[in-house]
């Protein structure tokens, strides 16, 4: 047991003594171990100065550097990539909302004209911007419409998107594009990573009720039944819904 020292504290037998001298020998120890350890990290950092102010100066150089690239190289070619995406944009739009001249709308949104860029311009020119990924999509799903699968394969691909509806649209196009190349196998595997992005009113009960024709042509009707029951309870007022009680009578009776 460890003998406290007062101030003017005596020992009273030579068992305290003994103790006392001990408690003050450790004592002694620790502070010596602490000041030869503090001594050797004084001469470590002395010896390594340069060593440890180059690895901070190489840290603030690339910190500096990464917000004067983000600043002025990135942040403006993020602004150029998205003017420039006006005009191809509207050549797409109007291709999805007509009934005639389709492909070569399709062709002007994505080749460009009259010296603007078109998708497939900015993809290359643009590469890394938001602007650009965009593009491949709208290039993938042109291609698709244009019925060119191996194209629309290529770009969808190559997207991605957190966002809950341009994320499930693109699996679910890549499904489309698989179907069309008869590969039914692949295009249920798109049409499944569709329903599994996002939940929502619009692409959830679309590619449901793909997953469950492509299932039933596999021969996969259990999987089938499944997708169309889920259409009927959690999207009755779908236009999926409309007749899929036909579908899950034939799901059940194949």
């Amino acid at each position: 047991m460890a003998t406290y020292k007062k101030k003017g504290f005596k020992p009273k037998n030579k068992e305290e003594e003994i103790q006392l001298n001990e408690q003050e020998s450790t004592t002694a120890e620790v502070f010596s171990s602490l000041d030869e350890g503090a001594s050797r990290s004084e001469e470590w950092v002395s010896n390594n100065q340069n060593y440890i102010l180059g690895v901070i100066g190489i840290v603030a150089v690339a910190v500096l550097g990464y917000l004067a690239y983000f600043q002025f190289v990135q942040k403006p070619k993020e602004a150029s990539a998205a003017n420039e995406m006006l005009y191809p944009q509207q050549y797409f739009d109007m291709a999805l909302e007509g009934s005639v001249e389709k492909d070569s709308l399709f062709t002007l949104a994505l080749d460009g004209a009259e010296g603007k860029y078109g998708f497939l311009d900015i993809i290359e020119e643009y590469n890394g911007t938001k602007a650009a990924n965009l593009a491949k999509y709208s290039a993938g799903m042109a291609y698709l419409n244009m019925q060119k699968y191996d194209e629309a394969i290529k770009y969808l691909e190559d997207f991605s998107s957190p966002d809950m509806i341009l994320g499930a649209l693109a699996k679910g196009g890549l499904g489309d594009a698989f179907l069309q190349l008869n590969q039914p196998a692949d295009a249920l595997g798109y049409y499944e990573s569709a329903i599994a992005h996002s939940t929502n009113d619009f692409t959830t009960p679309k590619f449901l009720y793909k997953a469950g024709v492509t299932a039933m042509e596999l021969g996969e009707n259990d999987k089938a039944l499944g997708y169309f029951n889920r259409i009927k309870e959690e999207f009755g007022t779908s236009n999926e819904a409309r007749n899929i009680d036909a579908f899950i009578g034939k799901a059940k009776t194949n």
